[in-house]
């Protein structure tokens, strides 16, 4: 699998390395000088966005940072292992939010469970979505190739 989609294989090790160093570092300023927190106070600025918590931009950038989990995950395993890349983001971010308890200035939070959970199973439907007419013209021709007009 690695082999066979190097680039992808190295992508996704990269995106992996970045989930990391967002998620296991240690933070060294508080919250309220994150651009999360930055973006919070300016949309509660006005009324029409006022709802736009830090709560809730925090819960849909857990959302966010996982959707590429589920994408690179069905494009290295395949189709039909969609499933995995929904067990492994949940693996993953139990993982993750067992390490934070461990990392200074950070917070395990179960609703970080459920967001990047969100994130990989959105992810996932979308590469499969993104992969059906292909997956369709290789069942029906036998080759992933376009026939030529």
């Amino acid at each position: 699998m690695f082999l066979r989609h190097p680039i992808l294989s190295f992508v996704t090790l990269a995106y992996l390395a970045l989930v990391g160093w967002l998620t296991l570092t240690p933070l060294s300023t508080g919250l309220e000088s994150g651009a999360l927190w930055q973006l919070a106070e300016l949309l509660g600025r006005y009324p029409a966005t006022e709802w736009f918590t830090f709560l809730r931009l925090e819960f849909l950038a857990n959302i966010a940072m996982f959707v590429p989990f589920g994408i690179f995950l069905v494009l290295l395993f395949g189709r039909r292992m969609w499933w995995l890349a929904v067990v492994l983001g949940v693996l993953m971010t139990i993982g993750i939010e067992f390490a934070q308890q461990f990392v200074p200035n950070r917070v395990s939070d179960p609703r970080d469970l459920l967001a990047n959970s969100l994130g990989a199973v959105i992810g996932a439907v979308l590469a499969l979505v993104l992969t059906a007419s292909k997956a369709r013209r290789i069942r029906v021709t036998g080759s992933p190739r376009r026939a030529s007009p």
